[in-house]
């Protein structure tokens, strides 16, 4: 299912949650939501870019960005991180 991003349309009126954005995987036939679930401050869907790529640098660059790192196989039983 699709992770949808939704922020407050008025920040005095809302609380931190809605007010700093949050995600919600939601079906494409499912409504849009309108009002903030915590809260109920009205609320808009933005606009995000699809995340189209998957190559293993990029795999690799963002878990080392999330604070991990990826291994790579040398041998049988044996791994290297990678940086």
């Amino acid at each position: 299912m699709p992770i949808y991003v939704y922020e407050a349309k008025d920040a005095k009126k809302s609380c931190a949650k809605c007010r700093g954005g949050f995600e919600i995987s939601q079906s494409i036939k499912d409504d849009r939501l309108t009002a903030c679930p915590d809260c109920g401050a009205p609320i808009e869907r933005v606009i995000q870019a699809p995340g189209l790529t998957h190559s293993k640098t990029d795999l690799h660059y963002r878990a080392k960005r999330a604070g991990f790192h990826s291994l790579k196989r040398v041998q049988k039983g044996e791994y290297e991180k990678m940086y």
